[in-house]
């Protein structure tokens, strides 16, 4: 029966495996919670640290629209129609995630990211915890771009509160230029 046991305990350890595989990251931004919030809940401060253009409506079922390419076609231009899930002011915000648009498999599915704000000193901590992951192929190549991609997405955080909002002019005109060129390869 201990045996039994046993690998029955095994077995279910072993199938939470996807269930439990998340990317946690976390920072200390030098501003007060209340900007740090708006920051994330505003299409001004997306706008401000993490991306050109956004939509956002900060309340349960609400638009979160992150636009990495706002000249690309709709449903490719980054994190397009994910929704909000959660909001508690000025403490959590979570949301709906896809994969970028060159994973178009994964991208096809929804993850879940949850934001947490608490004071620290005199700035914020920032918790960010990505799940919902499945296994294997475009998974886990999504897995490993937003392992990367969410530390630089808090370092610009990070770096809007000590330098200023972040200037996307000279981004904006090599996206447009990609653009361009993408389109007129699509239609040779």
């Amino acid at each position: 029966m201990k045996t039994l046991l046993l690998l029955l305990g095994l077995a279910t350890s072993t199938e939470a495996g996807a269930d439990e595989r998340r990317i946690f990251k976390e920072a200390v931004v030098q501003a007060p919670v209340e900007a740090v919030w708006k920051a994330w809940t505003t299409a001004e401060g997306i706008q401000s640290f993490f991306a050109p253009e956004a939509v956002v409506d900060a309340r349960p079922d609400g638009e979160f629209s992150i636009h990495i390419n706002p000249y690309a076609p709709p449903g490719l231009k980054g994190a397009d129609d994910m929704r909000v899930m959660a909001v508690q002011e000025n403490q959590l915000l979570s949301f709906t995630w896809n994969a970028p648009p060159h994973l178009a498999e994964a991208r096809k599915q929804r993850t879940f990211v949850t934001i947490r704000l608490q004071p620290a000193g005199s700035g914020t901590l920032v918790r960010l915890h990505h799940s919902g992951w499945g296994e294997g192929g475009q998974w886990d190549q999504a897995y490993d771009y937003f392992d990367k991609a969410w530390a630089s997405v808090l370092e610009a955080l990070q770096k809007r509160f000590v330098e200023g909002p972040r200037d996307w002019t000279a981004f904006r005109t090599r996206m447009k230029a990609y653009q361009e060129e993408e389109d007129r390869r699509k239609r040779r």
